[in-house]
């Protein structure tokens, strides 16, 4: 069973670089020589924890991002910090720690308060759960995630984004989590359409199962659009209400295929489990 990954700020290479940053003005203020400075040079220069450093930067001082190219660069980020050695860098935290500890009080020199504090422990948590399965959670890493994504697109995810990004973490892992993902859409679509059908169900499962694979995804999905746009269209001619038949027929013209130069969004997914939902309810007027 996986457990939360939990904050350190001992292991933290962002706020301790920040800490020393701070303890170096702090000093030179009060007119003393900085021993910070020695402990940067040494263990922020071409070390392990410099390079882990430049990852964190990189966010940090990341500009305004789309969503999509800020999920790109959190995944380069995490991509990088898998090349990091380690045991090495876990030693170079080890004797930083150390050495902090022989020049200054290390429970005030923790206490200083640091702007990035929420964005760092995020990064850290992240990076910690991606190089450690033993430690990895879902929510751990939606939460975090979403964290990173508000501070480089300058956006607060709303509700709906939270919801989307933890399903997409759910579609990433092994098949009985694909499971669980496929009950939490069921149940979520359930509410809003009473009950789902068989055609419904199998988007939805193809979704989950598919989400990866894009190219295979968005041939099913408009293989689908294309059945359902036909399935409405042999039932127009059944429907003797005018209004009725002039609004489907508006429907029906909405109703296109996914370009291949579109990237496939909920939207899409939404919308074909409404035109399944439309279908449904024409059938059950002409009873």
């Amino acid at each position: 069973m996986s457990t939360i990954k939990k904050h350190s700020k001992y292991k933290n290479t962002g706020i301790l670089f920040e800490l020393l940053v701070r303890q170096v003005t702090s000093d030179m203020m009060s007119n003393q020589d900085s021993k910070s400075v020695s402990i940067i040079k040494k263990f922020f220069k071409g070390t392990e924890m410099s390079k882990e450093y430049g990852l964190y930067n990189t966010i940090i001082n990341a500009p305004k991002l789309s969503e999509g190219k800020a999920e790109s660069l959190i995944n380069v980020v995490l991509e990088q910090s898998k090349k990091l050695q380690k045991e090495k860098l876990n030693k170079e935290k080890y004797n930083l720690i150390r050495e902090i500890k022989k020049h200054y009080d290390v429970e005030n020199f923790f206490k200083a308060k640091i702007d990035n504090y929420k964005l760092s422990a995020a990064i850290y948590t992240l990076i910690e759960s991606t190089n450690d399965r033993s430690y990895t959670d879902t929510k751990t890493i939606v939460v975090n995630k979403l964290t990173i994504l508000e501070h480089v697109t300058k956006e607060l995810m709303t509700e709906s984004k939270i919801e989307k990004k933890a399903v997409e973490e759910f579609m990433k892992e092994d098949k009985d989590i694909r499971i669980l993902a496929y009950k939490i859409l069921v149940e979520k679509f359930n509410t809003q359409y009473n009950i789902l059908s068989d055609d419904q169900k199998q988007i939805l499962k193809e979704y989950i199962n598919n989400i990866s694979d894009t190219k295979q995804l968005k041939v099913f999905l408009n293989n689908k659009i294309e059945q359902v746009k036909s399935e409405i269209e042999k039932l127009v001619p059944k429907i003797d209400d005018k209004i009725t038949t002039i609004k489907i027929n508006e429907v029906l013209n909405l109703i296109q295929p996914i370009s291949e130069r579109k990237s496939i969004k909920e939207d899409n997914l939404v919308s074909l489990m409404q035109y399944y939902e439309l279908v449904k309810e024409i059938k059950l007027s002409l009873k």
